[in-house]
């Protein structure tokens, strides 16, 4: 079951009313972890937990949220699905300032995000770092208990009354409020408002492959890009995931502003093949899955290149589905269900019939005849247990009084 843990303090206006949550994410060993880990496993888990339909429960219907960024989670591409009205990025006080992530910074700022500072301790230090950037930031999170009080007075000076908002964070005590209220801090946060409280968010339950299935009957049944932008964005890992392969891409040499524009500028066949391939090399667990997906690509190209004008698309779609059961436990008629596919398609990967199953037949045989070579050519080092288990898959008897 996919589980995290997120903290959320509550941060208060002039007028003591809720402005916002700060979010921090906690693993299993109740460590903080920030967005940059969910660069690797976490990251579909944390980034559900702050798309999906639990977003008004964690938060509220208007209440905003700053969580924490730091020069990998900015340069990866994860911040792109979240909703620019909802979340404040709130820049780690030890964020490198190269060039490459003042420009992403720059970028997610005319994309209309808000940006924070964490942690400022009011040094002349601090100042010239950020110097160039306050410009774009919006909110200035002063840590009141590292400042020294001439230093905060000074920054105070330099920012009270500007576009900047300034926050005191680390309010531990009554008087802490009230001198810093007094100084004309426009937001608090700390212990002394609110605890932060610990809640247990649980990700989709359903399995993968079924969301791409579903994914793909959306764009088959040629939904708006609209629809499409929402049911991508509510799958974190695939949201991630399409974002990273069109960083990736030689063909897009363009700065990413939203969803709507990575699906229009991908197409919808591209996009649909794209997934497909997601299905082969990210979603399944079958320790052979890569080799698997070279051959589906061969497998289709070969069905695409022997079909006339009219059905190269498709025959490359049935070529892609013809092998969807080799890496899935699921029965292949229980995926097809969720998706009623084109029927020639269908009768492909089902039954073997239909306009293509000659040429499935033909990229079976040149499969086949490769494949037998290596198994005469490496015979003596393939396990005796695991030859049994393939023929029996395969449906050949065996004759056992000759084992």
């Amino acid at each position: 079951m996919n589980i995290i843990n997120i903290s959320k303090q509550k941060i208060f206006d002039k007028k003591n009313q809720l402005y916002a949550y700060e979010l921090l994410f906690r693993d299993s060993l109740d460590n903080e972890t920030g967005l940059s880990a969910a660069v690797k496993e976490v990251s579909k888990l944390i980034i559900s937990s702050i798309t999906s339909k639990e977003l008004n429960t964690l938060l509220g219907q208007k209440n905003l949220a700053f969580i924490n960024v730091n020069e990998e989670t900015l340069l990866k591409g994860i911040l792109d699905v979240l909703d620019k009205d909802r979340f404040i990025f709130n820049l780690s006080e030890n964020i490198d300032l190269s060039d490459k992530i003042v420009a992403k910074i720059i970028q997610y700022k005319k994309r209309g995000f808000k940006l924070s500072i964490e942690h400022f301790d009011s040094s002349a230090k601090m100042i010239a770092k950020f110097n160039r950037l306050f410009n774009f930031i919006d909110i200035i999170k002063m840590d009141v208990s590292l400042s020294h009080p001439e230093n905060l007075e000074k920054v105070m000076t330099k920012f009270k009354g500007s576009r900047i908002k300034l926050l005191a964070e680390n309010i531990e005590t009554k008087e802490d409020y009230r001198k810093y209220f007094e100084m004309g801090f426009d937001y608090f946060q700390g212990y002394y408002l609110d605890k932060p409280e610990i809640m247990e968010i649980i990700g989709s339950k359903e399995p993968a492959q079924i969301i791409i299935l579903q994914l793909i009957k959306i764009i088959k049944n040629d939904n708006s890009t609209g629809q499409l932008e929402f049911f991508i964005k509510k799958q974190p890992d695939l949201s991630y995931k399409l974002v990273q392969f069109f960083n990736n891409s030689k063909h897009f040499n363009v700065q990413i502003e939203s969803l709507t524009q990575v699906i229009t500028l991908m197409g919808r066949d591209k996009l649909l093949r794209w997934l497909l391939v997601y299905l082969y090399s990210e979603v399944s667990k079958n320790p052979a899955s890569q080799t698997i997906l070279a051959l589906a690509l061969k497998r289709a190209e070969r069905m695409e290149a022997d079909a006339d004008a009219k059905h190269k698309d498709k025959a490359y779609l049935a070529g892609m589905f013809s092998m969807l059961s080799s890496i899935f436990e699921t029965d292949i008629k229980d995926l097809m269900n969720h998706i009623q596919m084109d029927h020639d398609i269908t009768s492909l990967v089902l039954d073997k019939k239909g306009i293509f199953a000659g040429s499935l037949l033909r990229a079976e045989i040149a499969e086949k005849d490769y494949l037998k070579k290596i198994m005469i050519a490496n015979f003596d080092k393939l396990n005796t247990t695991d030859l049994i288990y393939t023929l029996e898959d395969g449906g050949v008897e065996i004759d056992r009084s000759k084992l």
